[in-house]
């Protein structure tokens, strides 16, 4: 019968001292805005040398909204409208101070919004 202790979970490795991972999740209502922001991150992270996993697409959030054409004689008579939100995600695997550093200082066109988390 073998021992239970020698069972136990394995044992992990520390983590590093700085960010191991820094993941990007860009979103705009236009894609071909977001498709530039993107590539322009893409090309400031490769110019450090710097790892980068994707873009990856992301599900588009649509956002309908039901609306009166008439305001009083008319209730049947309906308008749609929708909104969509396109996402893309991008990771940036062990980022040197350099990469970060130049990431805040990117100009990007208005209309992208942009959520950094460091992993």
């Amino acid at each position: 019968m073998p021992d239970t202790a020698a069972k136990k979970a394995p044992k992990r490795a520390k983590k590093a001292d700085g960010p191991s991972r820094l993941r990007i999740r860009v979103r705009a209502y236009e894609h071909g805005v977001l498709d530039g922001a993107v590539k322009q991150i893409i090309d400031v992270a490769a110019r450090h040398n710097a790892e980068v996993v994707g873009p990856v697409p992301l599900p588009i959030d649509i956002k309908k909204y039901t609306v009166n054409r008439s305001t009083f004689i008319d209730k049947d008579s309906r308008e749609q409208f929708e909104m969509r939100i396109h996402k893309r995600m991008i990771d940036i695997l062990n980022p040197a101070p350099k990469v970060i550093e130049a990431l805040t200082n990117i100009d990007l066109p208005s209309g992208v919004n942009i959520d950094v988390k460091m992993m």
